[in-house]
């Protein structure tokens, strides 16, 4: 149970350990475990205790008393305590980012897979500042674009935002009145636009807009060109938020599927088409390539992305495993993108029945992909490589890219 108030009503010192999932770990004065944000390793800090259970409490850095050689400022000026939630990491060095992050997913691995792994991870080519090509934002009853609070819904609203891509400046200047949530998006060609969403007596509905609000065609859609293989993405279509991250995850994945001609891949949670349309020219019309997405928008997108590919075809299911047993065949190599929460009840059941040759699995939660992880090395595969991409940078997110063979 959380209780509604925190411990205590003061700032207490507390000696900061090691990084964690939501902040660096430290002990209050008797003995539980603090989460503590807008902290570093070794350092003390005065921590305001905001949410507390019977084991370990959360909290705020207030004060350093002691900083890290690591320790920046922060070059978002909603990047503190009380402030925006979204960037965790503003405070730290990039050195300092990279440690706390290999550590997490070191520590997952470990902890929940029993695997111990030395991770390294692998910087993106673009800077930080600018990187985000999508963000969604919710809007407050002035009609003003606002972030949320750390752990909270608590409307912070701001005036511009140092990891989203610059063009979206207009639209911070724009009112968004009667709206509930706007999503920018600029994403490949074309003039950055807006999807709007308001919730009316008629139900839940969505515009394009541009970003001073003005109504676009329906018929939007954003064309981006990835290693000389072009996509159509449609507003309500799922695509990689950083900038470098389409090239770099196809790049990873392509390399890690390693498919040949003739070869037949099953790409499951596959969006529009990122990883199986390339896939689907590697393999040529004597392989055969099974791409399946539960977004309608999605689909309807990989359909025209994949229009000339008469080999690829797309299946508009969830990823369950009734849909492992209909797609997947002894021998294929099986990519997966699983949000967040990972695969679903069964399906980790499904893909070793059907027995993959290969499984590349990419994700971005290292708890949830160690959870997989270990259920699939109980079924007989074995992770041979992985590569850790920094793809939320002021954050502690990563983006895994893994391979897992059949052990023989």
């Amino acid at each position: 149970m959380v209780s509604s108030e925190p411990d205590f009503l003061s700032p207490t010192p507390v000696r900061i350990e090691r990084p964690a999932t939501g902040g660096g770990v430290g002990r209050l004065d008797d003995g539980r475990v603090v989460f503590v944000r807008h902290s570093l390793p070794g350092e003390l800090v005065m921590v305001q205790v905001t949410e507390s259970t019977a084991k370990f409490s959360r909290g705020d850095a207030v004060e350093v008393l002691e900083a890290s050689a690591e320790r920046v400022i922060a070059p978002c000026a909603y990047a503190h305590p009380g402030g925006c939630g979204g960037c965790d990491l503003q405070h730290a060095s990039t050195s300092a980012q990279s440690s706390w992050k290999s550590a997490l997913v070191a520590e997952h691995l470990k902890r929940i897979a029993g695997i111990e792994r030395e991770i390294q991870v692998i910087q993106a080519p673009s800077t930080a500042r600018g990187s985000r090509t999508r963000l969604r934002c919710a809007v407050n009853e002035e009609g003003q674009l606002c972030l949320r609070g750390a752990r909270s819904h608590d409307l912070i609203a701001v005036e511009t935002c140092w990891i989203a891509d610059e063009a979206f400046a207009p639209a911070f200047a724009t009112s968004w009145d009667g709206a509930e949530e706007v999503e920018l998006r600029a994403i490949g060609d074309g003039e950055p636009f807006a999807v709007v969403r308001r919730d009316t007596h008629r139900g839940t509905m969505f515009e394009l807009c541009s970003l001073q609000g003005e109504p676009l065609e329906p018929s939007t859609q954003s064309r981006v060109s990835v290693q000389g293989h072009y996509f159509s993405v449609s507003p309500r279509s799922f695509w990689q938020s950083h900038r470098a991250a389409p090239e770099l995850l196809l790049n990873s994945v392509l390399s890690f599927a390693d498919v040949a001609e003739g070869d037949h891949v099953v790409d499951l949670f596959s969006g529009v088409g990122l990883f199986a349309v390339p896939l689907a020219k590697i393999v040529g019309p004597g392989g055969r390539v099974t791409a399946v997405e539960s977004s309608p928008y999605a689909v309807r997108d990989a359909r025209q992305n994949a229009d000339t590919l008469r080999h690829l075809k797309v299946r508009e299911w969830a990823v369950s495993p009734r849909a492992i047993n209909d797609s997947v065949g002894e021998g294929d190599v099986v990519v997966l993108d699983p949000p967040r929460s990972g695969l679903a009840k069964g399906v980790v059941e499904a893909l070793l029945r059907r027995a993959p040759r290969r499984l590349v699995y990419v994700s971005c939660d290292a708890a949830t992909f160690a959870r997989d992880l270990k259920a699939l090395s109980t079924g007989g595969f074995e992770l041979k490589g992985m590569q850790v991409f920094d793809l939320f940078p002021m954050t502690e997110h990563v983006e895994l890219v893994t391979f897992l063979d059949k052990a023989l």
